[in-house]
C-alpha cells in the first residue's frame, strides 16, 4: 500500500519506523547494531519516542533508561486500573490502596523511585496529562492514572531518569508516556474476577475498534466499563464490643465499620484519529472521558463516648442522636468524578529535515463529594443526613510548539538531531461551596454540639473560589552523534511563571558503545516542580481517629497565605529544585538475552510538606472547632540513592517461546535537613524514609506452545514503616518483607476467541496485622504498599477479528 511522504516523516520523527523505513514493531524486534551485523531479537530493541526527540533511536540506544511495555505485557495484569499495572510491571513504581482515607481512596497515589507523585511527569501520546483535582499524600496533586482506559493502551514508556529540562514541571523521577492505540481491527473482553474470600467481584468490559481510513489516516475508538464491589479485611471493634455489652437491647452490626477498596462503578471511552492532509500535512486528535461514582465508609460514632455528636442539651429539647442513629453511625463517603482530555494539532514537514508540529490541549478533573448517614449536630433536628460536600476542579490549557531539524554537519558520519519549541500552560482550580448545612456552625455548638457534617465538612463559602497560574517555556535539545561509539546529549529549558517568576534547567547525557552490544550512559540534570495553584491558595477540613483516645478530631489545613498560618511561621511556597545524576551499563547479545543496570542519585532541596500540627493560638477565633492546623511549606530537602535492574531472555523451548524478565530496584532516601529532622515532625522524616520498601523486584516467565500461554510472576517487597495519623502522638510499626505468586494460563480458541484464567497471590498471603491499628477494626495496614485483600481469581474472554 502507498504510503505518503508525510506519513513516512511523521512517523520517522516519532521513532516508528527505522531510518531504513521499516516499521517498528513491539520489544521483540530485531534491530541492527552499528557494525551493520543483525543483532538477536531482544526486548532492548523497541523504537522510543520518550526521552529522546531522535528519529531512529531504540531501547538499547537511548542515552538514559526507558522500559517499553507491550500491550501484551499490559495484558499480562489483571487490573483495568493503569496505577495496578505498573505497580507490577515497573519496579520502582509503587501504588497504595488507603482505604478509609477520604479522597485518597479513589485517586490512589502512585510513586516513582520513592518521590511524591507529583515529581513523575505523565503523558498520552507525548502530551501532557492533566493533574486530578485532589491534593493527597502531604498535599500532592498528581496526575491520575486510573483515568486512562487500559484497553486504548498500545505500549507504555517509562523515561527513569529526570527530563524537566526536556519536558518542564514535574518531571523529577521520570516520565510516564502512554501510546494509545491506533491500528485496525476490533477486540472485545470481557472479565470478571474475585477475592478467595468471596468479596470484591469485579465486572470488566472493555471494547476496541479502529480503522485505516486508506491512504489518508486511521481512527481507533475505546470503551471501557468495570463496576466493582467492596472488600472487607476487618474485626469488630473493641469499643463495639464493649457498646454491645452495655446495650444488650440494641442489635449492633459487626462490624460497625468496614476497611477495605470501596464499591467503584467506572466508564472511560475515548478516539485516536490521524488523517493526512496533504503530503507534507497531517491533523491528529485525541480525546479521552471517564465517569465514576464510588462509596466508601468513614470512623464509627460510639453514642457512649462521641459526645459532641450525642450530647442533649437545652437548646434543643426532646432532641437526642440516640433516636436517629441508635447503634451510632459510620459516615458513607461519596465520591463522583468526571475527566476529560482533549488534544488536536497539526505536523508535518518544512524540508525533509525540518519537521514541525503544533498542539493545543485542554485537561478537565472534576471531582464531586458527597456524605450520606451522617450529621450536622449543631443544628439538631434541623440537620439532614445526607450532604453535597462540594466540588473541586482541576483544568488545564496547553499550547505547544516544537520542531525536530536534522542537521548535517561534514565531520560528523550521521546528522545532529536539534529539537526546539516553546509551550504555554495554564492551570485553573476552582472550589465550589458545598450544601450550607455541611459547614453550618448551628446553635447547638453553644452548647458544644459538633458543628459540619460530621465524618467531611462540606467546603465552605470562605474556602470557595478560583485560582489560577500561568507560564510560558522555551527549550532546545541536542543530540550528537560523535562517531561510531559516542553519543552525547545536551537540553535546556526556560520557563516563567505568573505565580513565583522563572526557572532555567539543564541536562547533559553521554553514551559509549563499548561494543555493538554493551554500552555505557550516564546523565547530569537539574529539575524542578512547580506548586500549583490549588497548593497555593486551598484550605481543607479532616477528621479522623485517635488510636488511643478513640475520639474523633478535626485537623484545619491552611493555604500559606493565611493571616493565622503566616502567624504560625508559614512562608510562600517556592518551586522545589533537583539535581540527578545516573550511571548504567545495558547489553544486548546473540543468545537473546539482554538486560541494564543503572545507579542513580537525586537531590531535592525545598521539598513539598505539611508543616507539623499546631494548637490553635489562645484567643483566636475557631469556629470550625479545629484541633489542630497545618499549613503547606518548602520543608525539608533529601538524598535519594538507587539502582534499578532489568534483565530479559529470550528463547525457544520446545515447540514454543520462553520469556524471562528480572526487575529489580533499590531506593533509599535520607531527610538531609529542615524541620522535618528533628522532633517537631518526627512523623514527617518517618513517611519519607521509611513508608515504602527500599527493595521491589519481580521475576516473570513465560512460555507460548501453541494455543497455550503460561504466566508466573513472582513479586517482592522489602520491609516497611506505617504510623497511625494521630493528631498527636504517632505510633510507629515495622512491617516484613512480603513475597507473592502470580499464575494465569491462556488458551487460543481460534484466530479470533482466546480465554485466560489466572490468580494474583495464589497462596492467599496477608502481611503482618497492623497491632497499632487494632482499635480501630483494622486488620491491616491501610497505607500498604501492595493489596493485603488475598488471593484474587479471575477469568477473561476476548474476541478480536
Amino acid at each position: 500500500m502507498h504510503r505518503s511522504k508525510l506519513s513516512r516523516s511523521i512517523l520517522l520523527a516519532l521513532g516508528l519506523v527505522s531510518a531504513g523505513g521499516a516499521i517498528a514493531a513491539d520489544a521483540g524486534t530485531a534491530d541492527t547494531s552499528s557494525s551493520g551485523n543483525a543483532a538477536a531479537p531482544t526486548q532492548l530493541d523497541a523504537m522510543l519516542v520518550t526521552g529522546t526527540r531522535a528519529s531512529n533511536r531504540t531501547q538499547f540506544e537511548t542515552l538514559a533508561p526507558v522500559d517499553v511495555f507491550t500491550k501484551q505485557d499490559i495484558q499480562s495484569v489483571d487490573s483495568t486500573d493503569l496505577k495496578d499495572v505498573l505497580a507490577q510491571l515497573v519496579p520502582s513504581f509503587v501504588v497504595q490502596r488507603l482505604p478509609m482515607a477520604d479522597g485518597q481512596v479513589f485517586v490512589r497515589p502512585a510513586t516513582l523511585r520513592g518521590l511524591s507523585p507529583d515529581q513523575t511527569l505523565v503523558l498520552v501520546n507525548g502530551r501532557r496529562f492533566h493533574r486530578s483535582a485532589l491534593l493527597g499524600n502531604r498535599g500532592a496533586q498528581a496526575a491520575d492514572l486510573a483515568q486512562i482506559p487500559t484497553s486504548a493502551l498500545k505500549r507504555i514508556e517509562v523515561l527513569r531518569d529526570g527530563a524537566s529540562a526536556q519536558y518542564g514541571s514535574d518531571a523529577i523521577a521520570g516520565v510516564i508516556n502512554i501510546i494509545l492505540e491506533d491500528s485496525p481491527g476490533t477486540e472485545i473482553t470481557a472479565g470478571y474476577s474475585q477475592y478467595a474470600q468471596g468479596d470484591g467481584g469485579s465486572r470488566d468490559f472493555s471494547a476496541r475498534t479502529g480503522w485505516a481510513l486508506g491512504d489518508y489516516g486511521s481512527l481507533a475508538l475505546f470503551a471501557e466499563s468495570s463496576n466493582s464491589d467492596a472488600t472487607s479485611r476487618t474485626r469488630q471493634r473493641p469499643d463495639a464490643i464493649a457498646f454491645q455489652a452495655a446495650h444488650p437491647e440494641l442489635d449492633v452490626p459487626n462490624p460497625v465499620q468496614r476497611w477495605g477498596q470501596p464499591e467503584l462503578e467506572s466508564r472511560r471511552v475515548g478516539f485516536n484519529l490521524k488523517a493526512n492532509a496533504s503530503d507534507t500535512l497531517e491533523l491528529y486528535a485525541f480525546g479521552l472521558y471517564s465517569h465514576s461514582d464510588g462509596v466508601s465508609d468513614f470512623n464509627w460514632r460510639n453514642p457512649d463516648t462521641t459526645t459532641g455528636a450525642y450530647r442533649t442539651t437545652s437548646i434543643f429539647p426532646g432532641w437526642n442522636l440516640r433516636s436517629l442513629y441508635p447503634v451510632g453511625f459510620s459516615p458513607q463517603y461519596g465520591n463522583t468524578q468526571n475527566d476529560l482530555q482533549l488534544v488536536a494539532g497539526l505536523r508535518g514537514e518544512i524540508t525533509p529535515k525540518l519537521r514541525w508540529d503544533l498542539s493545543a490541549s485542554h485537561g478537565r478533573n472534576a471531582i464531586d463529594y458527597s456524605l450520606d448517614n451522617s450529621i450536622n449536630a449543631s443544628l439538631g433536628p434541623d440537620s439532614p443526613t445526607s450532604f453535597d460536600l462540594g466540588r473541586l476542579t482541576q483544568t488545564e490549557k496547553n499550547a505547544n510548539a516544537d520542531f525536530n531539524y536534522e542537521w548535517d554537519v561534514a565531520a560528523l558520519s550521521k546528522p545532529v538531531n536539534v529539537a526546539f519549541g516553546a509551550e504555554f500552560r495554564q492551570e485553573t482550580y476552582q472550589v465550589r461551596a458545598g450544601d450550607p448545612a455541611s459547614y453550618a456552625v448551628g446553635r447547638g455548638a453553644a452548647a458544644g454540639l459538633e458543628a459540619n457534617s460530621n465524618g467531611a465538612p462540606g467546603f465552605s463559602a470562605s474556602q470557595a473560589g478560583q485560582w489560577s497560574q500561568r507560564s510560558k517555556a522555551a527549550y532546545v535539545d541536542m543530540e550528537v552523534p560523535l562517531g561510531e561509539r559516542w553519543s552525547i546529549g545536551a537540553a535546556g529549558r526556560y520557563e516563567d511563571f505568573s505565580s513565583f517568576g522563572s526557572t532555567v534547567d539543564g541536562k547533559l547525557s553521554a553514551r559509549f558503545a563499548i561494543t555493538p552490544d554493551v554500552a555505557l550512559r550516564g546523565t547530569l540534570s537539574t529539575g524542578f516542580r512547580a506548586p500549583t495553584p490549588a497548593q497555593l491558595n486551598t484550605t481543607s477540613t479532616t477528621q479522623g481517629l485517635d488510636t488511643r483516645t478513640l475520639q474523633i478530631f478535626t485537623s484545619g489545613r491552611l493555604s500559606p497565605s493565611d493571616p493565622l498560618a503566616q502567624l504560625l511561621g508559614a512562608k510562600p511556597l517556592t518551586p522545589e529544585e533537583s539535581r540527578t545524576a545516573s550511571l548504567g551499563l545495558t547489553w544486548r547479545t546473540e543468545l537473546g538475552l539482554s538486560g541494564s543496570v543503572d545507579v542513580y542519585r537525586i537531590t531535592l532541596s525545598d521539598r513539598f510538606s505539611q508543616s507539623a500540627s499546631f494548637a490553635i493560638p489562645a484567643g483566636t477565633p475557631n469556629p470550625l472547632g479545629y484541633t489542630s492546623v497545618n499549613y503547606f511549606t518548602n520543608d525539608f530537602d533529601t538524598t535519594t540513592t538507587g539502582v534499578d535492574v532489568v534483565g530479559n531472555y529470550l528463547r525457544d523451548l520446545g515447540a514454543g517461546r520462553m520469556t524471562l524478565t528480572l526487575a529489580y530496584n533499590y531506593n533509599q532516601t535520607r531527610v538531609d535537613n529542615g524541620s522535618t529532622s528533628v522532633a517537631t515532625n518526627e512523623t514527617q522524616r518517618v513517611l519519607f524514609e521509611d513508608r515504602l520498601p527500599e527493595h521491589k523486584g519481580s521475576f516473570t516467565g513465560s512460555w507460548d506452545v501453541g494455543a497455550w500461554s503460561l504466566m508466573a510472576r513472582v513479586r517482592y517487597y522489602g520491609k516497611w514503616t506505617d504510623s497511625t495519623g494521630n493528631a498527636t502522638g504517632d505510633i510507629y510499626q515495622q512491617f516484613g518483607a512480603m513475597t507473592f505468586l502470580d499464575l494465569a494460563v491462556g488458551y487460543r480458541i481460534n484466530e479470533h476467541h482466546s480465554l485466560r484464567v489466572g490468580a494474583d497471590n495464589v497462596f492467599d498471603r496477608y502481611p503482618d496485622e497492623a497491632t497499632f491499628q487494632a482499635s480501630r477494626g483494622l486488620i491491616y495496614s491501610r497505607n500498604a504498599p501492595y493489596d493485603t485483600d488475598g488471593a484474587n481469581v479471575y477469568a477473561q474472554y476476548r474476541l478480536s477479528f
